[in-house]
């Protein structure tokens, strides 16, 4: 054991998530180690992503409101970290039929941002759109990188994690998306949404960002040649197979050149001809060449909210207090912790708008103990699934 490589801090998944989360550590820190199964930064779900920051439209609730202040506090901090890839040219939101007009309408009152009415739709300043890899490439630039190595095993020793015999962590945090392959605590339930990407080229120059039953972004002017690059997003899938399958098929496949067990390539084919025919639907594209494809499964959670913070070590909670499973509720702070192990999970399909909120409360929360806000906390997930283990042990 003397041998081990030892870090402060250990971050397992480099996609925006756990690159947002370097980041903010780095200026807590030197000693941090960012590690992940890919040979690049942003080459999972975070690739696949069409990385879109728009406004959630609709009447007020906790989620909107979360949106709205992740989507705020992203759009200045792209802008500061100087993103040459970030574009805040708006975005034109359509609606997709009659019945969805009349949502938006019945939405007005309780918009959060500035809009005027353009092209059958509604154009918000605050759309923009980001390149998943040169912004995750930059936070993490003047961080210690471990590509190409998967963690298998992680072990407790003392107050410090172990990984693979090799890697000495004095805290640990999980960025690892659909892959809950390390979490053994079953309340940390995390589906995969599978999703698609495409890039093409075409002659027609989009003006800025649009969104309507898929996101087309801005077009791009590529060098040497009368055409233009455009990025359309994305696709939803769920399968329905237990969570070991989607941890192998997230874990096996390089998803950017393979295709996993239930994402055959009949799928790939189908998605990519029902993004041109979505984006067609929004502007009529002249000729479209597909160049580029990106499948990623992106993790979201029973409740669709984000979750971040410490885990709940269900085992010792229960043996502390067995009334738990009678539904009794018992505060946050009296519960047995997983000591110095931290997820940053459930971003979903709105990652590049919630991570780098997320990674900045959940930094704050690890060096200045700054309280995490319920709606996101991991503790929601273990009161519900709790309260249910009554009926199960009956």
């Amino acid at each position: 054991m003397s041998n081990l490589e030892q870090y402060d801090y250990v971050i397992i998944g480099a996609g925006i998530a756990g690159s947002s989360t370097a980041y903010f550590l780095a200026k807590y820190s030197d000693s941090i180690l960012l590690i992940d199964k890919n040979e690049k930064v942003a080459f999972g779900a975070s690739g696949a992503a069409g990385a879109f920051l728009s406004p959630l439209l609709g009447k007020p609730n906790k989620f909107k409101d979360l949106i709205t202040k992740s989507l705020n506090f992203s759009t200045t901090f792209y802008k500061e970290v100087n993103s040459k890839s970030f574009t805040n040219d708006g975005v034109c939101r359509i609606p997709k039929n009659n019945e969805d007009r009349e949502k938006f309408n019945s939405y007005k009152p309780y918009m959060d941002f500035k809009y005027k009415e353009l092209d059958d739709g509604y154009f918000f300043d605050i759309g923009s759109w980001i390149n998943p890899s040169e912004i995750c490439e930059l936070l993490t630039k003047d961080i210690k990188k471990k590509l190409r190595y998967d963690v298998f095993s992680i072990d407790k020793e003392n107050e410090s994690w172990i990984l693979n015999n090799e890697i000495k962590a004095k805290k640990l945090i999980l960025c690892t998306g659909a892959n809950t392959k390390l979490i053994k605590e079953k309340y940390f339930d995390i589906r995969a949404v599978w999703g698609q990407k495409i890039d093409i080229t075409t002659s027609t120059c989009v003006k800025f960002n649009y969104h309507k039953e898929c996101s087309l972004s801005k077009a791009s002017k590529m060098e040497n040649k009368d055409l233009y690059k455009v990025s359309i997003g994305a696709t939803h899938h769920r399968f329905d197979c237990d969570k070991n399958i989607c941890n192998y098929c997230v874990e096996v496949a390089n998803l950017n050149k393979d295709c996993s067990k239930c994402y055959t390539k009949d799928i790939t084919d189908k998605d990519s001809l029902e993004l041109i025919s979505k984006a067609n639907d929004i502007m009529k594209l002249e000729d479209v060449n597909v160049i580029d494809v990106k499948i990623g499964a992106r993790a979201s959670s029973t409740d669709y909210f984000p979750m971040i913070g410490t885990l709940i070590d269900s085992k010792r909670s229960f043996d502390k207090f067995p009334h738990l499973v009678n539904g009794t509720h018992i505060k946050e702070e009296m519960l047995e912790k997983i000591e110095n192990l931290y997820v940053l999970n459930g971003v979903g399909g709105r990652g590049f708008v919630l991570s780098p909120y997320l990674a900045n409360e959940l930094v704050e929360n690890i060096i200045n103990n700054k309280k995490i806000e319920d709606t996101i906390s991991t503790y929601r997930l273990f009161k519900r699934w709790a309260k249910k283990q009554k009926n199960k042990n009956q």
